[in-house]
């Protein structure tokens, strides 16, 4: 872009003064080809940036983010492992399309339970997979795969769990595993009581809250598993200490040895077909042996 401009003659340096040369970080002045007494200044050009619109905000994205960072916040010190997996069933259906009931299901040791669910609903479906033994949440569980079922009204799968979904107002469900652990297993159940499709973007956010789910459940299961083996060590440790007092009583009123205490205790337990801890805890108690 060319401006004509007005230019004075380039003013003379005083006498003894040295004069800098000029600096060309200022705009370009062009002289010559025009009239006296003018100049052309050239200005720099605008730089181009590219120029990126926003896109539209997304309302139901930023639901699912909330409840995520809703979860994220939660911590094992202040509540309880129920606690947590009621939370992920309860925001799984709030932010899950199809106005959905959701349960969460583990398999252990042979047996099916839920350990949290956002409705009855759920856990009503829940039950009746488990007494047929069969059903999508059990499906995804055992398998590893998700498990659709589109239509309750028309699925002929699973003997007369659909049906009977159908008639308490599921029109769909979604079982979605949760991650594999040691000795358990279990899924996330979706129960939908709309006919909106299941689309990849609710596969994807169901994928997520059974990775948060996962967590919890196998620290309840490991819970439970060391306080029933910690209930079994210390069983075994007050038979062991009966027992031992028992042997005592007995190793200083017939001076016997050790063995031989504890052989007539075993003689006693096996012919009155009762345990020996129970035999040791009498004779304790009451400082005679049962009679055989």
């Amino acid at each position: 872009m060319l401006l004509l401009n007005c230019a004075s003659h380039s003013r003379r340096a005083a006498p003894g003064v040295h004069q800098r040369s000029p600096q060309r970080s200022g705009p370009l002045i062009v002289r010559g080809l025009l009239p006296a007494g003018t100049s052309a200044v050239r200005l720099p050009s605008t730089p181009e940036y590219d120029v990126t619109r926003p896109t539209a905000p997304d309302p139901d994205g930023d639901v699912v983010q909330l409840a995520f960072d809703e979860l994220g916040r939660m911590s094992f010190a202040e509540h309880s492992l129920e606690s947590v997996l009621q939370k992920v069933t309860d925001l799984a259906a709030r932010v899950l399309p199809g106005e959905p009931a959701t349960s969460v299901t583990i398999v252990a040791d042979g047996r099916s339970s839920t350990v949290a669910s956002s409705d009855p609903l759920a856990l009503e479906l829940d039950l009746v997979q488990y007494a047929q033994a069969s059903g999508p949440c059990l499906e995804a569980a055992l398998s590893g795969r998700v498990v659709e079922l589109l239509d309750t009204g028309a699925e002929e799968r699973w003997g007369p769990f659909p049906q009977l979904a159908a008639r308490r107002g599921c029109r769909g469900v979604l079982s979605f595993p949760l991650p594999p652990q040691e000795l358990i297993t279990g899924g996330l159940n979706v129960y939908a009581r709309t006919s909106r499709p299941l689309d990849q973007r609710t596969r994807e956010v169901a994928a997520r809250f059974a990775a948060y789910a996962v967590v919890p459940v196998s620290n309840m299961y490991l819970y439970e598993t060391a306080v029933e083996r910690a209930e079994h060590l210390r069983a075994a440790l007050d038979s062991r200490a009966v027992i031992d007092q028992a042997k005592g009583i007995l190793m200083e009123r017939h001076k016997l040895s050790a063995d031989q205490a504890f052989s007539a205790l075993a003689t006693l337990s096996m012919e009155r077909n009762t345990k020996v801890r129970e035999i040791a805890e009498q004779f304790v108690r009451t400082g005679e042996l049962p009679s055989s």
